[in-house]
């Protein structure tokens, strides 16, 4: 199956437009300012909106796009000893890279007093807590957002089984993943985030029964309108009911962030449209430096924060995005430009801008927090 050059233009918009907003999940704030004190009104509204409903569809999506990538060739194409051999110095080796580089930092801060409230501590951890620490083993990892390129990894791992149960028993497959990962506060051990294997699968479905993914691009207006309203509604009740949830309400959380992917993908069809489309889309591996250098970032900002003894949480909120990403582009650009080898490691080979609309083979496969 040939992914045509609007759908690989949209792919790469999704993936900086997801990932920028997936940087708001991971905003940190402590007590006395979490949004259900309602200190701040609507702003905290607004906080809830963007962190607990809108952007939590950003992960599953990106898996979606993944599991869709993979099999763009079909089974008979799929090779999956040279797949696994890419993808862990794709994925699994920038994982490791990242998170334990954060690792290293926070052990050497709280090692001077340095970071205590900020970090997991190493220090207090048991063994099975270091594993996941650094690793992911059962638990977040230090960078909390890369648990998503452990997840991902797994997903790859397990590709050819679910293919295999895709091609026989389709609809038996993706709803017991969905159903897995629906239910609230269940445990699935293989992945930390289940929405990521369920999305992988159907990503895998769409790709092998050659689902027309623009079906839908005429709705544009309709879905995103619907995505808007139901983050709306989801916001206001969790807002209503946080932080400790129902599991109604958590159960609704977990649908849109999964049928919400929906939404976003019609919202690309107008946006590449735009010059901003098409410039955000051509940002090529800024989005994979976005997502792995933002929480290190955040949580230094956050100390930093701490010690101006400026109260007023929606300052730091606000300011904190201000400075982030001009930073993060600003060191993607400079560390791609002088230090190129360094720039293939940290990002897996993501080496290029994408100045041109990506044909079928340069589309990555695996591509494309606060810990809640």
């Amino acid at each position: 199956m040939n992914v045509d050059a609007n759908v690989s233009s949209r792919i790469n918009l999704m993936r900086i437009v997801l990932i920028s907003g997936i940087v708001f999940v991971h905003i940190p704030f402590d007590p006395a300012n979490t949004p259900f004190n309602g200190n701040y009104g609507f702003f905290d509204w607004l906080r809830v909106f963007l962190s607990e409903a809108l952007f939590r569809v950003g992960v599953p999506c990106l898996s979606a796009i993944s599991g869709y990538l993979l099999f763009r060739g079909g089974t008979e194409g799929f090779n999956y000893v040279k797949t696994v051999r890419t993808k862990a110095q794709t994925v699994f080796l920038p994982f490791l890279i990242w998170n334990t580089a954060f690792f290293i930092a926070a052990l050497a801060m709280l090692s001077v007093g340095i970071g205590d409230g900020y970090v997991v501590s190493p220090w207090t951890a048991s063994v099975r807590g270091l594993l996941s620490q650094l690793f992911a083993a059962e638990e977040f990892p230090t960078n909390i957002p890369l648990y998503f390129l452990r997840d991902l990894f797994v997903c790859i791992l397990l590709s050819p089984l679910l293919a295999w149960l895709i091609r026989r028993i389709p609809l038996l497959t993706l709803s017991t993943l969905l159903l897995l990962a629906l239910i609230p506060e269940m445990s699935l051990h293989i992945v930390i985030k289940r929405s990521i294997l369920f999305s992988f699968a159907f990503g895998i479905y769409a790709s092998l029964y050659k689902i027309d993914i623009k079906a839908l691009d005429r709705f544009a207006p309709l879905g995103v309108a619907l995505l808007l309203a139901a983050s709306a509604l989801l916001a206001t009740a969790i807002y209503m009911t946080g932080p400790s949830m129902p599991d109604w309400v958590e159960l609704c959380r977990n649908a849109l962030a999964i049928g919400g992917a929906a939404g976003f993908w019609m919202l690309s069809a107008p946006l590449i449209k735009t010059p901003l489309g098409q410039r955000l889309a051509k940002t090529g591996s800024l989005s994979f430096w976005i997502f792995c250098a933002h929480y290190p970032l955040l949580v230094l900002f956050f100390m930093i924060w701490g010690k101006t003894g400026i109260g007023f949480y929606p300052l730091f909120f606000c300011g904190s995005l201000l400075v982030l990403f001009p930073v993060l582009a600003v060191s993607n650009s400079f560390v791609r430009n002088n230090a190129p080898r360094l720039y293939a490691v940290l990002t897996g080979g993501r080496t290029k801008k994408s100045s041109q609309p990506a044909s079928r083979r340069d589309v990555p496969a695996e591509f494309v927090p606060q810990q809640r």
